[in-house]
């Protein structure tokens, strides 16, 4: 649902906010219908308060895509009122042995129905995760760089990005970074080049990447208020999608967010950020899961800092044929995307673009 990180500090950040330790974890090997997964659990289910389930991006683990996120300060904030669950994909976690010979990875529906496995093993009822084959299960989702189409024309444009290249770690790097990103943040991408590289079993990277690449369209389509709303497939829970201003995934993620609901969808697109928005922008994003978990009723006495006090940056719809567009303040667009007031009318675009 969101990505992930390594140990504290494993990449380095434009802020200069400290972080506080790494909350002890435990990690389990859990058998489901479809294989063993590698879960990394922090802290201890609360209630019936649901949990925060994360899984990773292809060429990453819960490590170099989460840790940078969750450790940092403002998270913490968060995460002390709710225990969180890190699945690795099969075989992506550190140390991984390789697959036997002829072993079929899971495709992308069967990874997703992996996961209440999970939930049960941990003792939870609800948990942020796969909202289309599990939506009882799903309270909310966090969406970073999602793509719900079908192989296509941008994963073809990623790989003409990489020179068309055969090798896997520049083709997952183009998946993650743009070509301005590839050559001007050299220190990120030199780690994030050597992780991939030298972190992930390859074998089982390919393997991955495959099924990644065989993926179906999601076949969800936006809602007509009054007319289909309980009907038509699309997520039934808010949704928060994210996405750096100059990702490659951009195209994917505003593709997306035309198909959802526009009364429980927010599109935040980070500026000064490209395709790992958890890892260079790690505050903002804090601020948006907070925003985000308010808005479902959870932490109603956790200020807000960063984006509550950003009333100069615009919002913009995104839903219209028409591209017709309407502005506001940030912290207004946040509530109506996440289950406040909503005083649009039917006849204007109701999805929310957030800038920050």
């Amino acid at each position: 649902m969101c990505n992930n990180k390594q140990h504290q500090g494993w990449a380095k950040t434009n802020t200069t906010a400290k972080h506080k330790a790494v909350i002890e974890s435990d990690e389990h090997d859990i058998e489901t219908p479809h294989g063993v997964l590698h879960v990394t659990l922090r802290g201890t289910p609360k209630g019936n308060r649901p949990v925060i389930l994360t899984y990773h991006d292809i060429g990453l683990n819960h490590k170099s895509c989460f840790n940078t996120l969750f450790n940092f300060e403002d998270m913490q904030e968060i995460t002390q009122h709710f225990a969180v669950v890190h699945v690795d994909a099969p075989g992506q976690q550190e140390s991984a042995p390789p697959f036997p010979t002829g072993y079929q990875y899971p495709t992308m529906d069967e990874l997703a129905e992996m996961l209440p496995s999970v939930l049960t093993h941990v003792k939870v009822s609800m948990s942020h995760n796969d909202g289309l084959i599990h939506p009882a299960l799903v309270e909310g989702l966090v969406l970073i760089n999602v793509d719900p189409c079908a192989k296509g024309w941008i994963d073809w444009a990623a790989s003409k990005l990489s020179g068309w290249t055969s090798n896997l770690v520049d083709i997952v790097m183009a998946h993650h970074f743009s070509t301005d990103e590839l050559t001007e943040n050299q220190e990120i991408i030199q780690t994030y080049r050597l992780h991939i590289a030298q972190d992930i079993n390859q074998d089982n990277l390919a393997l991955f990447c495959h099924s990644y690449n065989s993926r179906q369209d999601l076949e969800i389509e936006r809602p007509v208020l009054g007319l289909n709303e309980n009907t038509v497939k699309t997520l039934k829970c808010p949704a928060l999608l994210i996405v750096g201003d100059t990702s490659p995934a951009v195209e994917a993620v505003v593709e997306c967010n035309s198909r959802l609901n526009p009364t429980k969808t927010t599109l935040l697109k980070m500026a000064d950020c490209g395709g790992l928005p958890q890892v260079v922008q790690p505050g903002k994003l804090a601020e948006a899961f907070k925003y985000f978990v308010q808005g479902m009723g959870y932490m109603p006495t956790v200020s807000m800092t960063r984006l509550a006090r950003s009333r100069t940056h615009s919002a913009s719809s995104m839903g219209s044929a028409d591209g017709s567009r309407s502005r506001a303040h940030t912290s207004s667009q946040m509530e109506g995307a996440t289950g406040g007031p909503v005083h649009d009318n039917q006849n204007r675009p109701q999805t929310m673009e957030v800038s920050c």
